[in-house]
């Protein structure tokens, strides 16, 4: 039973708020603007990872986002340690949430509130190779992504015919990073031995589904990718 209940003890350190931060939904999501904060709470040689982001709520406003500061969430809330990812921008045009990613809790850091939106489990060994590009873990969570026909898709490939689709581009390495360079960030990224950046235009509607575990790298510029298992 402490085994079930501890991930839960965890996410509850970070208590909840009432929202008062709304955003009207986009006619369109793909290049909105949004922001993560991902505490790392360790326990022995595990560590527990709720994932918290603003969609939905707001655009991580610029002075809110400069406000945060990881050393001091971490602290106040004894994590391991605390990465700011973001700004983030999102290269699919919309999404669906469901169960608890659609109805997390909402919390707040330093005025800029977020939702609840994924849990990530790793070990000793999976939290080193967390921060390595190229490196898939698994998310626990129930998203659909969807991709428009004629609509642009970035995907990474692997050796073994694995195809990951980018969900993201983040200005944290390259802050001057933006869509219009995603067509020719091939020629700037460090691939493995074996991988392929290729870009695609749809030729009909095309849907990303997580039914409760996604699996998810980035690359060497932090944008982040999911692999794709089940397509329609």
């Amino acid at each position: 039973m402490l085994a079930v209940l501890l991930p839960l003890l965890l996410g509850q350190i970070i208590p909840s708020v009432k929202q008062t931060q709304f955003l009207k939904p986009a006619q369109n999501l793909r290049d909105s603007r949004y922001c993560e904060i991902v505490p790392i709470f360790r326990r022995g040689l595990n560590f527990q990872i709720p994932v918290f982001n603003t969609a939905g709520l707001n655009d991580c406003p610029a002075d809110l986002w400069a406000r945060q500061n990881a050393t001091e969430i971490a602290k106040k809330y004894n994590a391991f340690m605390v990465k700011l990812n973001g700004p983030r921008y999102w290269t699919m045009d919309f999404i669906k949430a469901e169960k608890t990613t659609e109805s997390g809790r909402v919390v707040e850091f330093n005025g800029l509130q977020m939702r609840e939106r994924a849990t990530i489990s790793l070990n000793l060994v999976d939290i080193i190779n967390l921060q390595k590009p190229y490196q898939a873990h698994s998310v626990m969570r129930n998203t659909v992504f969807g991709y428009l026909k004629g609509k642009k898709v970035y995907e990474l490939s692997s050796p073994t015919g694995e195809v990951f689709r980018m969900q993201s581009y983040a200005q944290i390495v390259d802050p001057s990073l933006n869509i219009n360079n995603l067509d020719s960030l091939g020629d700037r990224l460090k691939l493995p031995q074996g991988w392929k950046y290729q870009v695609k235009i749809l030729n009909k509607d095309s849907k990303l589904k997580a039914d409760g575990i996604a699996y998810v790298l980035q690359d060497d510029f932090q944008n982040s990718y999911q692999k794709q298992t089940n397509l329609p």
